[in-house]
C-alpha cells in the first residue's frame, strides 16, 4: 500500500517532536520533512511533494494562514489540514477561505489526526468536534432566518438515509461516529457523503450543512 506522504509547518520543537513521533507509529505514513515557518515550508515544497499538509496557524515569518493561500496558489490540489490549540471563529473562516481542507486542535489523539488525515485524501473536510460545532453555530448566526429566506425550500432528491447521515455531520461527528450510531460501516457512511456532496453541489461538510439549513432540510436545534 502507498503510504501517505506528510508535511508539517509548525514553529514549537516540542510539538513538532510530539507530532513527529506520533506520525511515526503509523506505517501508513511518511513524514518528509517540518519546516518552522511558512517561508521555510514553501521552499522545502519545491524538493519535496508531500500528500498533504499540516499546518500551524500561529508562526514566525509567515503565519499558516498566509503560507497556505501561498501553496494553495502554487499547488492547487495539495491538501492542508490546519493544527492549532486555538479554536477561535475567525481563524476558522480565514483558514477555510484561504484553502484549507480541514481544522484539527493539536491536543487531538493520534489516532484521530491519522483518521482526519485519511478522510481529507479521501475527499473529505475533517474538523476537530469542537471546531465544527463552533463554525456550525457561526454559520447560524451569520445566516439570514427562515423568516426571511425567499427561496423555495428544495429537496435535491437526498435519501432518508442521507438526510440522516446530514443531521449526524451538523451535529459535529465523524465518519466512524456516524457509522457507529447508525450501525454501518465507515466506507458506507464515506459514499453517502459522497453522494450528499454531489446532490447538494458542495465540497466539504461546512458547505453542506450550510445549504441543508438553508433549504431547512435539516433541524438546529441542537445547536446552543
Amino acid at each position: 500500500m502507498k503510504k501517505i506522504r506528510i508535511a508539517v509547518a509548525e514553529d514549537n520543537e516540542n510539538l513538532a517532536r510530539s507530532l513527529r513521533e506520533n506520525l511515526s507509529q503509523f506505517s501508513e505514513l511518511e513524514l518528509l520533512f517540518i519546516a518552522p515557518n511558512g517561508k521555510e515550508l514553501l521552499q522545502k515544497l519545491s524538493q519535496e511533494m508531500p500528500d498533504i499538509v499540516l499546518m500551524d496557524i500561529n508562526m514566525p515569518v509567515m503565519d499558516g494562514i498566509e503560507a497556505t493561500k501561498k501553496v494553495k496558489h502554487h499547488f492547487p490540489d495539495l491538501k492542508i489540514i490546519m493544527l492549532t490549540v486555538f479554536d477561535e471563529e475567525d481563524k476558522i473562516f480565514q483558514s477555510v477561505l484561504a484553502g484549507a481542507t480541514g481544522y484539527m486542535l493539536k491536543d487531538e489523539k493520534p489516532s484521530k489526526l491519522v483518521a482526519a488525515i485519511e478522510e481529507a485524501m479521501e475527499g473529505g473536510a475533517p474538523m476537530s468536534p469542537v471546531i465544527a460545532l463552533k463554525t456550525l453555530q457561526f454559520l447560524r448566526e451569520n445566516t439570514p432566518s427562515e423568516r426571511t429566506e425567499v427561496k423555495e425550500k428544495k429537496d435535491f432528491g437526498l435519501s432518508a438515509r442521507e438526510l440522516e447521515i446530514l443531521e449526524k455531520i451538523a451535529e459535529g461527528k465523524n465518519y466512524q461516529e456516524i457509522a457507529d450510531v447508525l450501525f454501518i460501516s465507515p466506507k458506507t457512511v464515506r459514499k453517502h457523503i459522497e453522494n450528499i456532496y454531489s446532490k447538494l453541489q458542495v465540497h466539504n461538510k461546512m458547505e453542506a450543512v450550510q445549504v441543508a439549513k438553508k433549504n431547512r432540510l435539516i433541524s438546529f436545534f441542537f445547536l446552543v
